[in-house]
């Protein structure tokens, strides 16, 4: 039996006699471990960055939000660009297949994000993100081939049937829902699935950094170009800055900006390179656990034993999704 020690993801085999063919199963297990720890931590950014996007909404517009954002989100990106000294070896082919992918993320999904936001509650969206999963399952069988097995839907059920039960319970599904919000912010969820998707094959070709770099250029442009098209048309150019004279505002912009814009954009490149699409998606349900809890602790929402229990459901969807997927998939391929 090969015996290997790991310091710090350095593979270190006990003795001589360990094949490559044991080498690259290690790696592979370092890989999914980096990929859901990534994932989680996404899911967390993502989860904390409803509460933020409400905050900016009492001193700025939704458009001048995404523009100021994505201005943060393309500072910091290039300042670690400048800093890593790493050149971007992209020809005008590949800046076309990268745009084309920014179309989906970040542009029409934080677009349909922050103007459903302003029609309906955060807790309100959440339950529509749950549908995420739904979506990536559907894409990825179509468009990728990817296979999944009869006990991965279930866990996949069971985790959006956890958020349903606990925005049921919230009364989520109230007669306050708003049309356009909803529908809006399931225009988010399928550009969103879209995304993970095709993601997907184009975090197999590209440097994550590339990636990154060019989807939040991108993202940059085209929310500033709105935005002051906007404030020209409109005369108020001069209100354009304004909202960072309130520090509540610049806080909640710099965790938009660099985590909820800049970092997620790394982190689901990265874990999308290591693990299937619909594993990822399943993360998305843990996000809004964590829309949740954020709402109890920092809002002082009041918390109920319907929040464990669904909770409790949540968790053991995201983990069953992985654990079924991780097992042979030979006797339960649909």
């Amino acid at each position: 039996m090969c015996i290997f020690y790991i310091v710090k993801d350095i593979i270190i085999p006990y003795d001589k006699w360990c094949r490559p063919d044991q080498y690259k199963g290690v790696i592979k297990i370092i890989e999914n471990r980096n990929a859901y720890i990534a994932a989680t931590i996404y899911a967390i950014i993502i989860g904390l960055s409803f509460m933020f996007v409400k905050v900016t909404f009492t001193v700025a517009t939704p458009l001048d939000t995404l523009a100021h954002r994505f201005t943060i989100a393309w500072i910091a990106a290039t300042v670690l660009f400048v800093l890593k000294k790493e050149s971007i070896k992209v020809t005008k082919k590949d800046v076309l297949r990268i745009a084309l992918l920014a179309i989906l993320y970040p542009t029409f999904f934080f677009a349909f994000q922050v103007f459903g936001l302003v029609h309906t509650s955060s807790s309100e969206a959440g339950i529509i993100q749950a549908t995420i999963p739904i979506f990536t399952l559907i894409f990825a069988s179509i468009i990728l081939k990817e296979t999944s097995t009869r006990s991965q839907k279930i866990a996949i059920g069971l985790s959006v049937l956890g958020v349903m039960y606990i925005m049921y319970m919230k009364g989520a599904g109230g007669t306050n829902t708003s049309l356009l919000g909803t529908g809006l912010i399931l225009l988010s969820a399928l550009t969103a699935s879209l995304y993970n998707v095709f993601a997907r094959k184009l975090t197999q070709r590209y440097s994550l950094f590339t990636i990154t770099y060019i989807m939040t250029l991108f993202g940059f442009i085209a929310f500033n170009g709105l935005a002051l098209t906007n404030h020209v048309m409109n005369g108020t150019v001069h209100q354009f800055m304004q909202p960072f004279g309130h520090w509540d505002f610049v806080l909640a912009i710099l965790y938009l900006g660099i985590l909820s814009s800049l970092g997620t954009s790394y982190l689901s490149n990265y874990a999308l390179s290591k693990i299937d699409a619909s594993k990822m998606s399943v993360f998305s349900n843990f996000a809004t656990l964590i829309t949740i809890l954020a709402g109890v602790i920092f809002l002082k929402e009041e918390f109920h034993l319907y929040h464990i229990a669904g909770s409790i459901i949540i968790i053991i969807g995201v983990v069953g999704t992985n654990y079924f997927g991780a097992r042979g998939k030979s006797n339960e391929k649909i």
